[in-house]
C-alpha cells in the first residue's frame, strides 16, 4: 500500500522546530513523564504546543495535549500537527488513539512524520485506511468509501 505524502513546507519545518523546542525545554529524561512535544498549526497560521504526560493509566500523548491547547485558545480548524521525541529523536508518527482522534475531529489535517522518503506530511485520511468515522452526536458511522479517495483524483494536495 502506497501512502501519498508531500515534501515539508517552510511552515511545516517551523512547526517541527516549535515542537522540538517544547520537548527540549520540558523533558525530564528518557524514562520521564515528559518525553514528547507536539505542535499543531491552525488554518490561520497560529501554532499551539503540548507535552505528553506519561502515566501508567495511559496519560495523554503530546498530540492530544496540543489539540486541547489549540481548542482552549479558540482554534477550531487545524492544518498540520507533529510530535517530536526528546534527545533529538525528531518527528514521530502518532499512535493509533491519536490517529483516530485526529481523523474524527480534524479529518483534513496533515501529519508530519517519518516515511520511507524521509520526514514528510501525510493526510490523516491516508493514515487511516478503511477507518471508521466516529462523531459525538451519532457514535460510529457506517463506512464511507468517499472519505478515502486518492488525493490526485479528488484534487486535494
Amino acid at each position: 500500500m502506497r501512502i501519498p505524502s508531500r515534501e515539508l513546507t517552510p511552515e511545516d519545518r517551523e512547526l517541527v522546530e516549535f515542537a522540538r523546542q517544547i520537548v527540549d525545554a520540558n523533558t525530564d529524561g528518557e524514562d520521564g513523564a515528559h518525553t514528547m512535544g507536539a505542535a499543531v498549526r491552525g488554518v490561520d497560521g497560529a501554532m499551539y504546543g503540548g507535552i505528553n504526560v506519561y502515566h501508567f493509566t495511559g496519560g495523554p500523548c503530546a498530540e492530544l495535549v496540543a489539540l486541547g491547547h489549540a481548542r482552549a485558545s479558540g482554534a477550531r480548524e487545524l492544518a498540520t500537527i507533529v510530535a517530536v521525541g526528546n534527545y533529538g529523536r525528531g518527528p514521530v508518527g502518532p499512535c493509533g488513539r491519536d490517529r483516530q482522534v485526529l481523523f474524527d475531529y480534524h479529518p483534513d489535517i496533515r501529519v508530519v512524520l517519518p516515511t520511507p522518503e524521509g520526514i514528510r506530511s501525510v493526510r490523516i485520511k491516508d493514515l487511516m485506511p478503511l477507518g471508521a468515522v466516529w462523531t459525538v452526536d451519532e457514535g460510529t458511522q457506517r463506512f464511507d468509501p468517499s472519505l478515502f479517495q486518492d488525493p490526485v483524483e479528488d484534487g486535494q494536495p
